[in-house]
Protein backbone atom coordinates (compact mmCIF):
# COMPACT_ATOMS: atom_id res chain seq x y z
CA UNK A 1 0.00 0.00 0.00
CA UNK A 2 1.08 3.29 -0.90
CA UNK A 3 0.29 6.14 1.22
CA UNK A 4 0.51 10.07 1.03
CA UNK A 5 -1.28 12.42 3.58
CA UNK A 6 -2.08 15.87 2.46
CA UNK A 7 -2.95 18.26 6.00
CA UNK A 8 -5.55 20.82 5.79
CA UNK A 9 -2.84 23.12 6.93
CA UNK A 10 -0.84 22.36 4.68
CA UNK A 11 -2.96 23.47 1.79
CA UNK A 12 -2.07 26.14 -0.92
CA UNK A 13 -4.45 29.15 -0.03
CA UNK A 14 -5.51 32.34 -2.18
CA UNK A 15 -7.66 35.26 -0.30
CA UNK A 16 -8.87 37.85 -2.85
CA UNK A 17 -11.01 39.15 -0.46
CA UNK A 18 -14.12 37.97 -2.07
CA UNK A 19 -12.57 34.33 -2.49
CA UNK A 20 -11.04 32.53 -0.11
CA UNK A 21 -9.22 29.11 -1.94
CA UNK A 22 -7.99 26.53 -0.31
CA UNK A 23 -5.63 24.21 -2.87
CA UNK A 24 -4.77 20.42 -2.38
CA UNK A 25 -3.37 20.34 -5.83
CA UNK A 26 -1.53 23.00 -7.78
CA UNK A 27 -3.18 25.84 -9.02
CA UNK A 28 -2.87 29.18 -10.12
CA UNK A 29 -0.15 30.55 -8.45
CA UNK A 30 0.41 27.79 -6.16
CA UNK A 31 2.72 25.19 -6.50
CA UNK A 32 4.35 22.27 -4.99
CA UNK A 33 6.13 19.86 -7.23
CA UNK A 34 4.76 17.27 -4.89
CA UNK A 35 1.65 18.39 -5.26
CA UNK A 36 0.76 18.78 -8.82
CA UNK A 37 -1.83 15.40 -9.44
CA UNK A 38 -2.57 12.58 -7.78
CA UNK A 39 -3.26 10.19 -10.61
CA UNK A 40 -6.29 11.11 -13.35
CA UNK A 41 -7.10 13.77 -10.29
CA UNK A 42 -5.63 17.08 -10.77
CA UNK A 43 -7.50 19.83 -8.85
CA UNK A 44 -9.14 19.78 -5.80
CA UNK A 45 -9.88 23.53 -4.46
CA UNK A 46 -11.92 24.08 -1.46
CA UNK A 47 -13.66 27.83 -2.87
CA UNK A 48 -15.91 30.14 -0.46
CA UNK A 49 -17.04 33.17 -2.34
CA UNK A 50 -18.34 36.43 -1.19
CA UNK A 51 -22.36 37.11 -1.77
CA UNK A 52 -23.14 38.53 -5.55
CA UNK A 53 -19.32 37.51 -6.48
CA UNK A 54 -17.74 35.00 -8.69
CA UNK A 55 -15.93 33.72 -11.64
CA UNK A 56 -16.40 35.82 -14.86
CA UNK A 57 -17.01 33.95 -18.10
CA UNK A 58 -13.96 32.13 -19.09
CA UNK A 59 -13.03 28.82 -21.14
CA UNK A 60 -11.47 25.37 -20.71
CA UNK A 61 -10.99 22.27 -22.98
CA UNK A 62 -10.55 18.50 -22.38
CA UNK A 63 -11.26 18.75 -18.45
CA UNK A 64 -13.82 17.32 -16.69
CA UNK A 65 -14.91 19.08 -14.18
CA UNK A 66 -17.06 18.76 -11.01
CA UNK A 67 -18.82 20.77 -8.57
CA UNK A 68 -19.71 19.82 -4.87
CA UNK A 69 -21.92 23.14 -3.49
CA UNK A 70 -21.59 22.37 0.28
CA UNK A 71 -23.72 25.54 1.37
CA UNK A 72 -25.47 28.33 0.01
CA UNK A 73 -26.21 28.84 -3.71
CA UNK A 74 -24.62 28.45 -6.91
CA UNK A 75 -25.29 30.25 -10.13
CA UNK A 76 -23.87 28.76 -13.25
CA UNK A 77 -24.09 29.55 -16.93
CA UNK A 78 -22.23 28.58 -20.01
CA UNK A 79 -22.04 28.73 -23.66
CA UNK A 80 -24.63 25.43 -23.95
CA UNK A 81 -26.80 27.30 -22.13
CA UNK A 82 -28.34 31.27 -22.04
CA UNK A 83 -29.71 30.89 -18.36
CA UNK A 84 -28.61 31.29 -15.21
CA UNK A 85 -28.61 27.26 -13.76
CA UNK A 86 -28.88 27.03 -9.97
CA UNK A 87 -27.34 24.23 -8.14
CA UNK A 88 -27.22 23.62 -4.08
CA UNK A 89 -26.00 21.48 -1.59
CA UNK A 90 -27.01 18.22 -2.16
CA UNK A 91 -26.46 18.63 -5.71
CA UNK A 92 -23.91 17.58 -7.87
CA UNK A 93 -22.75 19.42 -11.12
CA UNK A 94 -20.59 17.66 -13.74
CA UNK A 95 -19.30 19.45 -16.67
CA UNK A 96 -17.31 17.80 -19.77
CA UNK A 97 -15.09 20.86 -21.40
CA UNK A 98 -14.22 17.98 -24.10
CA UNK A 99 -13.61 20.58 -27.30
CA UNK A 100 -13.81 23.83 -25.61
CA UNK A 101 -16.96 25.44 -23.36
CA UNK A 102 -16.71 28.88 -22.08
CA UNK A 103 -18.87 29.20 -18.91
CA UNK A 104 -19.45 31.37 -15.05
CA UNK A 105 -19.88 30.96 -11.60
CA UNK A 106 -21.36 33.37 -9.57
CA UNK A 107 -22.41 33.43 -5.12
CA UNK A 108 -26.78 33.79 -5.90
CA UNK A 109 -27.49 34.62 -2.83
CA UNK A 110 -26.86 38.91 -1.86
CA UNK A 111 -25.93 37.76 1.73
CA UNK A 112 -24.77 34.21 2.22
CA UNK A 113 -20.90 32.64 1.52
CA UNK A 114 -20.67 29.72 -0.91
CA UNK A 115 -18.77 27.01 -0.35
CA UNK A 116 -18.11 24.53 -2.62
CA UNK A 117 -15.16 21.57 -3.67
CA UNK A 118 -14.38 22.03 -7.66
CA UNK A 119 -12.46 19.01 -8.48
CA UNK A 120 -10.90 18.60 -11.87
CA UNK A 121 -10.35 15.12 -13.46
CA UNK A 122 -7.99 14.75 -16.27
CA UNK A 123 -10.78 12.73 -19.35
CA UNK A 124 -9.30 9.51 -21.10
CA UNK A 125 -10.92 10.66 -24.26
CA UNK A 126 -10.20 14.51 -26.24
CA UNK A 127 -12.00 16.63 -27.74
CA UNK A 128 -15.48 15.31 -26.99
CA UNK A 129 -18.57 17.21 -27.40
CA UNK A 130 -18.89 19.34 -24.38
CA UNK A 131 -21.94 18.26 -21.99
CA UNK A 132 -23.46 19.52 -18.83
CA UNK A 133 -25.43 18.13 -15.98
CA UNK A 134 -26.90 17.87 -12.97
CA UNK A 135 -28.25 15.71 -10.17
CA UNK A 136 -29.62 15.84 -6.44
CA UNK A 137 -28.26 13.38 -3.82
CA UNK A 138 -30.02 12.18 -0.81
CA UNK A 139 -28.26 12.97 2.50
CA UNK A 140 -29.96 9.41 3.65
CA UNK A 141 -28.60 7.93 0.66
CA UNK A 142 -24.60 7.72 2.03
CA UNK A 143 -25.32 7.24 5.60
CA UNK A 144 -22.67 4.79 6.54
CA UNK A 145 -22.28 3.63 3.32
CA UNK A 146 -20.56 4.95 0.01
CA UNK A 147 -23.10 6.70 -2.65
CA UNK A 148 -21.53 7.04 -6.04
CA UNK A 149 -22.30 10.87 -7.09
CA UNK A 150 -20.25 10.32 -10.78
CA UNK A 151 -18.95 7.38 -12.72
CA UNK A 152 -17.40 6.36 -15.98
CA UNK A 153 -20.16 6.94 -18.75
CA UNK A 154 -19.15 3.49 -20.17
CA UNK A 155 -20.08 2.16 -17.28
CA UNK A 156 -23.92 1.19 -16.17
CA UNK A 157 -23.54 3.07 -12.53
CA UNK A 158 -27.31 4.14 -11.93
CA UNK A 159 -28.23 7.07 -10.42
CA UNK A 160 -24.88 8.47 -10.69
CA UNK A 161 -23.38 12.05 -13.38
CA UNK A 162 -21.10 10.58 -16.09
CA UNK A 163 -17.12 12.14 -16.98
CA UNK A 164 -15.02 10.50 -19.69
CA UNK A 165 -12.77 9.25 -17.15
CA UNK A 166 -12.92 5.39 -15.43
CA UNK A 167 -13.16 7.09 -12.29
CA UNK A 168 -15.59 7.43 -9.03
CA UNK A 169 -16.71 9.91 -7.04
CA UNK A 170 -18.56 9.12 -3.88
CA UNK A 171 -19.50 10.72 -0.56
CA UNK A 172 -19.89 8.66 2.51
CA UNK A 173 -21.79 10.47 6.52
CA UNK A 174 -20.41 8.05 9.02
CA UNK A 175 -21.35 7.61 12.77
CA UNK A 176 -19.10 8.34 15.43
CA UNK A 177 -17.48 4.59 15.93
CA UNK A 178 -18.41 2.74 13.25
CA UNK A 179 -16.29 0.86 10.34
CA UNK A 180 -15.96 0.89 7.17
CA UNK A 181 -14.06 -1.20 4.77
CA UNK A 182 -13.52 0.71 1.16
CA UNK A 183 -12.86 -1.55 -2.12
CA UNK A 184 -11.45 -0.05 -4.85
CA UNK A 185 -12.80 -0.98 -8.36
CA UNK A 186 -9.30 -1.79 -9.76
CA UNK A 187 -5.22 -2.31 -8.03
CA UNK A 188 -3.98 0.01 -10.87
CA UNK A 189 -6.49 2.94 -9.22
CA UNK A 190 -5.71 5.26 -6.37
CA UNK A 191 -8.42 6.72 -4.22
CA UNK A 192 -8.00 10.58 -2.79
CA UNK A 193 -9.85 10.95 0.65
CA UNK A 194 -10.81 14.26 2.04
CA UNK A 195 -12.92 14.56 5.55
CA UNK A 196 -15.35 17.42 4.76
CA UNK A 197 -15.59 17.53 8.66
CA UNK A 198 -15.07 15.17 11.38
CA UNK A 199 -12.27 12.96 12.91
CA UNK A 200 -10.98 9.48 11.56
CA UNK A 201 -8.89 6.66 11.34
CA UNK A 202 -7.55 5.52 7.86
CA UNK A 203 -4.86 3.16 7.46
CA UNK A 204 -3.42 3.89 11.24
CA UNK A 205 -3.73 7.72 10.35
CA UNK A 206 -5.69 10.40 12.30
CA UNK A 207 -7.32 12.31 10.03
CA UNK A 208 -9.85 15.75 10.99
CA UNK A 209 -11.71 18.47 9.19
CA UNK A 210 -9.98 19.28 5.67
CA UNK A 211 -7.08 16.64 5.82
CA UNK A 212 -6.99 14.48 2.88
CA UNK A 213 -4.58 10.96 2.13
CA UNK A 214 -4.13 9.40 -1.14
CA UNK A 215 -3.91 5.64 -1.20
CA UNK A 216 -3.02 3.41 -3.69
CA UNK A 217 -1.14 -0.10 -4.80
CA UNK A 218 -3.92 -1.62 -2.99
CA UNK A 219 -7.28 -3.39 -2.93
CA UNK A 220 -8.91 -2.30 -0.15
CA UNK A 221 -8.45 -0.49 3.67
CA UNK A 222 -10.18 0.32 6.30
CA UNK A 223 -11.76 3.77 7.76
CA UNK A 224 -12.49 3.91 11.88
CA UNK A 225 -14.78 6.94 12.87
CA UNK A 226 -13.71 8.70 15.91
CA UNK A 227 -16.83 10.62 15.54
CA UNK A 228 -19.66 11.40 13.25
CA UNK A 229 -17.81 12.54 9.83
CA UNK A 230 -18.44 12.98 6.37
CA UNK A 231 -16.10 11.78 3.91
CA UNK A 232 -15.62 12.44 0.07
CA UNK A 233 -13.54 9.60 -2.00
CA UNK A 234 -12.44 10.28 -5.50
CA UNK A 235 -11.11 6.96 -7.19
CA UNK A 236 -9.25 7.66 -10.48
CA UNK A 237 -6.57 5.40 -12.49
CA UNK A 238 -2.94 6.17 -11.31
CA UNK A 239 -1.62 5.86 -14.53
CA UNK A 240 -3.99 6.97 -18.05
Amino acid sequence: MKIIIHKASNRGVADHGWLLAHHSFSFASFFDKDKVQFGALRVLNDDVIAPKMGFGTHAHKNMEIITIPLKGVLKHRDSMHEDWQSVLPGEVQVMSAGSGIEHSEINGSLEEHLSLFQIWIVPNKRDVTPRYDQKLFRDENHKNKTQVLVSSINENQENSLKIHQDALISRMDLDKDKSFKYHLKSETHGVYVMVIHGHVTISSTDLTTRDAIGISETKLFSIMSNEDSSLLFIEVPMAF
